[in-house]
């Protein structure tokens, strides 16, 4: 019995076994943390947005057009910051998706492996810049050459910070759809030709089709990320709360909000210390919601070959 005991206990597969599964009981303990924080963060986010809507009408909040928390008599609508946060994210997309999608067409369709070995990873340098020296950017070069072109535009404006956001996110589209239209089979593309279709067309009617839903997801994930930047619109576009559509006037969105109450004197536990959970709670639902349907979209238009 003993030897047979000894055999098992050398037996190399058994050690591989053994090895296999603390490796996997160490990844799921990964999993589980990851999980964990994620359910904190909504956990807190929902306590305190409730504690808020304890004490400020959720009918108000939502569609209220005045925003003014950090003043007396406060009024807690906060369509002004949801739609300075949707301004920018509209005016960078027109930016972005354009010049992302024409990036990722030349790199997929058009350059020459050597060429898209340089291109691709200096144009992905724009996603490693730190927001912040996007914003100073923005309000350094930007706005004074949009004040040459419209003098009535505010120093603080929706239109500065919507540039150099639509230009930080331009890596984002060009690599996601880059990778999307690469991931088509070549023999679509060799087809095509054979039957005489220019590069063009075998690029805008068999490429971008085939890889369509994994580039819509490019253009919302982008979108989303615009929702949620914060160091670019607290610099350049201003804290003025305003619900309006002209883009060269100062407003304010969720996340700069955010961060001018967290920076200043606030009393813990006073509604506006809560009313940054509720902000947040509600560009947590935003953002969620976009993923959602980048989601849908992806599963929906997929493609497999």
């Amino acid at each position: 019995m003993s030897k047979i005991a000894s055999n098992d206990k050398n037996n190399p597969l058994k050690k591989v076994y053994m090895v296999e599964k603390v490796i996997s009981k160490i990844l799921f303990i990964f999993v589980m943390v990851s999980i964990a924080t994620t359910i904190g963060i909504v956990w807190i986010l929902s306590y305190e947005t409730v504690q808020f809507f304890r004490e400020v009408s959720i009918v108000e909040f939502l569609t209220g057009t005045e925003w003014t928390a950090l003043f007396s008599p406060p009024k807690y609508g906060v369509l002004p910051l949801v739609g300075g946060t949707l301004m920018i994210s509209f005016f960078s997309s027109l930016i972005s998706i354009p010049i992302g999608l024409g990036s990722a067409i030349y790199l997929s369709e058009y350059a020459s492996k050597k060429t898209r070995k340089i291109l691709k990873p200096v144009l992905e340098i724009l996603a490693g810049i730190p927001t912040i020296v996007y914003g100073y950017f923005a309000l350094t070069f930007i706005t004074p050459l949009v004040r040459n072109i419209f003098p009535d535009a505010n120093i603080f404006n929706a239109l500065s910070a919507s540039i150099a956001v639509g230009i930080m996110i331009i890596p984002m589209v060009s690599s996601l759809s880059e990778d999307a239209m690469n991931a088509v089979p070549s023999s679509l593309r060799e087809g095509a030709y054979a039957l005489g279709c220019t590069r063009f067309e075998v690029a805008t009617k068999v490429v971008i089709p085939a890889a369509l839903s994994s580039i819509i997801a490019s253009f919302v994930l982008a979108i989303s990320r615009a929702i949620g930047e914060t160091m670019i619109v607290t610099l350049a576009a201003g804290s003025t709360p305003k619900l309006t559509l002209n883009p060269l006037e100062s407003i304010q969105t969720m996340t700069a909000f955010i961060v001018q109450v967290a920076s200043g004197d606030i009393v813990y536990g006073s509604v506006m210390y809560k009313t940054i959970f509720a902000v947040g709670m509600l560009l947590f639902i935003i953002t969620l919601l976009m993923n959602v349907v980048s989601k849908i979209i992806i599963k929906k238009y997929r493609e497999e070959y």
